[in-house]
């Protein structure tokens, strides 16, 4: 399996392709915003043909590539009904300050060919077998995509796209329109916390780190599990 990453002009949001191998179909995750040239110089040098644009929820700073990458290649894009409407009008997830800072900035449009996710789909794209879970929390309509780890770099049990539900050390935030942070420990519990320890986490914003690490590093992951500790402060990471 090929996965390769680097993270987009704004908000360092990880833009990743994943593929059986070089040569072969992708699919690309998250498109974010100035991410159109390295993903082409990607593509070519591992002489890719995307299938696909898979994306882990409908914030602004994972989709705003979407519709020229799927435009320019006649390809759907894939999102949680619960986001999809935030690919016609993103800032009906915005908090005011962010609209103010987008506002009149950036021009977006909305990719023309969209497929709805399903909590326990099974998607075969590229080759590849992945797996949807919904998780919302950061937003209603967040997911994680989940690949057989086996071929990966890491030859682990599984590889997770986790979108802003799990960072290295974190988690999103959840105080913008449509977050919620019961939501977000009931996607904790029920989603992250069942994954095997050596899961590869490719998260939204930073670093890779594994489920293993984040179960016992991760305040929120701990809290979650109710291994006690202080609370964890409210996250305010990713957009």
């Amino acid at each position: 399996m090929l996965v390769a990453g680097f993270p987009a002009d704004a908000f360092g949001t990880n833009c990743y392709v994943v593929a059986t191998g070089p040569g072969e179909q992708c699919v690309v995750v998250d498109p974010g915003i100035g991410v159109l040239d390295r993903l082409d110089d990607l593509i070519a040098e591992h002489r890719l043909h995307p299938a696909a644009v898979l994306l882990t929820h409908g914030h602004l700073d994972h989709t705003f590539s979407v519709a020229p990458v799927c435009g320019a290649r006649g390809i759907t894009a894939y999102v949680h009904p619960g986001d999809r409407e935030m690919l016609a009008d993103p800032t009906k997830a915005l908090s005011s300050d962010l609209t103010e800072l987008f506002g009149g900035r950036l021009r977006y449009t909305a990719p023309e060919d969209v497929a709805e996710l399903t909590d326990g789909a099974t998607l075969a794209l590229a080759g590849l077998e992945i797996t949807v879970d919904h998780a919302p929390g950061h937003t209603g309509g967040s997911v994680l995509f989940r690949l057989p780890g086996e071929g990966s770099p890491w030859e682990a049990d599984q590889v997770c796209l986790s979108g802003d539900v799990l960072f290295a050390g974190s988690i999103g935030r959840t105080d913008l329109p449509g977050g919620s942070m019961p939501a977000m420990w009931t996607s904790l519990r029920e989603k992250i916390l069942p994954l095997a320890d050596d899961t590869v986490v490719l998260p939204g914003h930073g670093p890779l780190t594994t489920i293993g690490r984040e179960r016992t590093r991760n305040p929120f992951l701990i809290e979650a599990a109710g291994n006690g500790g202080a609370r964890p402060a409210a996250p305010h990471r990713g957009l």
